[in-house]
């Protein structure tokens, strides 16, 4: 085997073995980076798109709820619905507030400066701002529009006053796993390759079937039924909307994103003080957003 024959061989098996954390670390970091970076007038309209299509995941456990049959097992298949919304917004890259309790944050444990926090809270409340509106968008067209048979709109009603009914407590101690599990899910992207859809449904599964509360979803059965005049603004931005958020932001941020911070410190120390290696073209793989190596064509067409 020649040389080059080696190297080959060697970034072969780079990029079939597992990413390590920090690769992970780093990929996520930079995407934080970018998201940082970008125009609001585009956040704002991905963030309102994301909004309108994380009902799916309201409408489809209604739907299911209200068409499988009354038995012990019902009620964790009709869950299976939740995670339709997520789905979407997830592979459509679409700007959702939970996600970015992570890859927002990276960037300012890395460099922790006011800059960096002025920039995070800027991308946190466009979004989040945005996510609501699209959720009262789509509220005012599933209370008003006729589009959804009455059968399904009531046990979309039923569903809810149970999202919104709880304590203010209880939704913020329930929003707490929810902003771990999404967190998880962004970390392990990096690493799915073609497992990706498995992940986001089974982890965002979980947070239906253990009824956990997730600021965003929760908006649009909260502002469906404001819309409806059947929950005052003031109990339901107390009771429901912050206390969810907090749950969400202390599970995603305070508690996963410092434990995967913590995981890595080694291992980013390490690599400020390693010489700098030759600069080689990298490219990510648009299913996975695996780092790949570029592959030179020309090169390995002369060689046959």
């Amino acid at each position: 085997m020649t040389e080059e024959e080696q190297i080959e061989a060697e970034e072969e098996i780079r990029e079939a073995a597992s990413l390590s954390a920090y690769t992970i670390y780093e990929v996520i970091r930079r995407d934080g980076e970018e998201e940082l970076a970008r125009d609001v007038r585009s956040l704002i309209w991905s963030g309102i798109s994301a909004g309108i299509v994380i009902s799916l995941s309201v409408l489809a456990e209604t739907i299911l709820r209200t068409y499988l049959p009354d038995a012990s097992w019902s009620y964790l298949v009709e869950n299976l619905g939740y995670s339709l919304g997520f789905l979407v917004v997830i592979v459509g890259r679409m700007q959702l507030f939970t996600e970015n309790t992570i890859s927002s944050v990276l960037p300012v444990f890395e460099t922790p400066t006011w800059a960096s926090l002025g920039r995070t809270g800027r991308l946190w409340v466009v979004v989040l701002l945005a996510n609501v509106v699209g959720a009262f968008a789509i509220a005012l067209f599933y209370a008003y529009s006729g589009a959804i048979s009455g059968e399904i709109m009531e046990a979309f009603h039923d569903l809810s006053e149970h999202a919104t009914g709880m304590t203010a407590w209880q939704g913020f101690v329930r929003g707490i796993p929810a902003g771990i599990l999404v967190a998880a899910i962004v970390w392990m992207l990096p690493e799915a390759r073609h497992s990706q859809v498995a992940i986001i449904v089974i982890f965002t599964w979980l947070i239906a079937a253990g009824d956990f509360t997730h600021i965003v979803a929760g908006s649009v059965e909260m502002a469906y039924l404001m819309v409806l005049g059947d929950l005052a603004i003031v109990d339901g931005v107390t009771r429901f909307f912050l206390p969810v958020l907090a749950g969400n932001v202390m599970g995603g941020t305070a508690i996963f994103s410092m434990l995967v911070y913590g995981q890595t410190k080694r291992e980013r120390e390490a690599a400020r003080t390693r010489p700098p290696a030759p600069r080689r073209a990298l490219r990510r793989d648009r299913v996975s957003n695996r780092p790949v190596r570029n592959v030179d064509t020309k090169k390995r067409k002369s060689k046959k």
